[in-house]
This record gives C-alpha cells, sequence and structure tokens, in this order.
C-alpha cells in the first residue's frame, strides 16, 4: 500500500467529524462516544511517544477527553476541525504534566515504516536509547513535528493545522529539527569512538 493511501485511509471524514461535533455540542451522548473511539488511539500514541508508561500515558488521555467534555458544556467547544483541536489539548496536558522545560519524547521502533526511510535511518542507528534521549533533548514543537509527520504519518498541511502554524513553518520547523537530531546523534557516535 502507498503512503499516500495510508493517508487516506488515516484522515478523518470530516463531513463525519462536523456531524459528531455538532451532535456533542447539542448533548447527544453517543456523539461523544463515537469521537472517544475514534480519536482515543491516535491522542494515546501521541502522547506515550512523551511519557515513560502507559498508564501515566491512559491518565493524560483520558484528561484530553475530560477536557472536551467540559469545553461541549462550555463556550470554549471546538468549533471547527476536532481533531486539531484534541491534539492541541493534548499537546497542553503534557505541558501541564512535565513543564514546559522537559518534554520526553519516547519514540517506538513501530515508527519505522516502508515510507519512512529517514527514520528508518536513524532507528537504524546503532544504538536506540541514544535516539531516544536526541530526541528528547529536542524543543517541544520539534518532538511533535516529527512524531506528527513520522509517526503518524500526517502530510505536511494536516501537521500545519494541528499544530496551527503554516506549512511553510512546518517544513522549517521539521528540517531545522532532524538537523539537530542529527547532529546530537553525529556528535554521540564521534564521542563513543574516542571512548
Amino acid at each position: 500500500m502507498t503512503l499516500w493511501a495510508l493517508l487516506l485511509l488515516a484522515l478523518p471524514d470530516l463531513p463525519t467529524e462536523d456531524q459528531w461535533l455538532a451532535q456533542a455540542q447539542s448533548g447527544q451522548r453517543q456523539a461523544v462516544a463515537l469521537i472517544y473511539e475514534h480519536y482515543f488511539d491516535a491522542v494515546f500514541r501521541f502522547i506515550r511517544w512523551r511519557v515513560d508508561d502507559d498508564a501515566t500515558a491512559e491518565d493524560l488521555t483520558s484528561e484530553v477527553f475530560i477536557r472536551l467534555l467540559d469545553a461541549l458544556h462550555g463556550t470554549h467547544a471546538p468549533a471547527h476541525s476536532l481533531r486539531g483541536w484534541l491534539f492541541r489539548v493534548a499537546r497542553n496536558v503534557l505541558y501541564d504534566h512535565r513543564g514546559q522545560a522537559q518534554h520526553t519524547a519516547d519514540l517506538d521502533e513501530s515508527l519505522a515504516g516502508p515510507d519512512s526511510d529517514l527514520l528508518g535511518d536513524l532507528l537504524a542507528h546503532d544504538d536506540l536509547a541514544q535516539v531516544r534521549l536526541a530526541l528528547r533533548d529536542l524543543a517541544a514543537d520539534q518532538q511533535d513535528v516529527l512524531i506528527l509527520r513520522f509517526g503518524h504519518m500526517l502530510s505536511l498541511e494536516d501537521t500545519a493545522e494541528r499544530m496551527e502554524r503554516s506549512v511553510g513553518a512546518i517544513k522549517s520547523l521539521q528540517f531545522r529539527a532532524l538537523s539537530t537530531l542529527r547532529r546530537r546523534l553525529t556528535d554521540v557516535a564521534v564521542e563513543a569512538g574516542r571512548d
């Protein structure tokens, strides 16, 4: 299956998403359940790559959906792009959990796929633990862009929407993130060679 076919399968059906959102805002519990079932796994994976264990990721993912319920009953409900709103809240929950000074990314070998040559090259690095440590040292927005682009295999446009930035800004951020990651891994390799 091609990358484009996978992306098309992963993208939400926006009319359905808009319909679920409208129904949830009008108080229909079944719509809230559908939203939860449809987005829980993606939000969980997004958070799991940044925390150390499944239990914490589950708790934080639940907090995202609690905030959705609170927003639906208040004035801050998502007006459009439910998916983008959920991931923005997930980032905020992570910030609340860790503080902005230290965000962690726990990259799993499952990120590497047949269409992610660059990430595959990074994961082929001699020491996967070094790759994980290098990712943890990246700024939170750099972690986000790499996980969304290569972990979730999102397009530039979808990544830009979720991160509330322009496509050009995402390209630049991705370039800087990959450059920093490569540089840190090269530094680690050089230091290991000295030992």
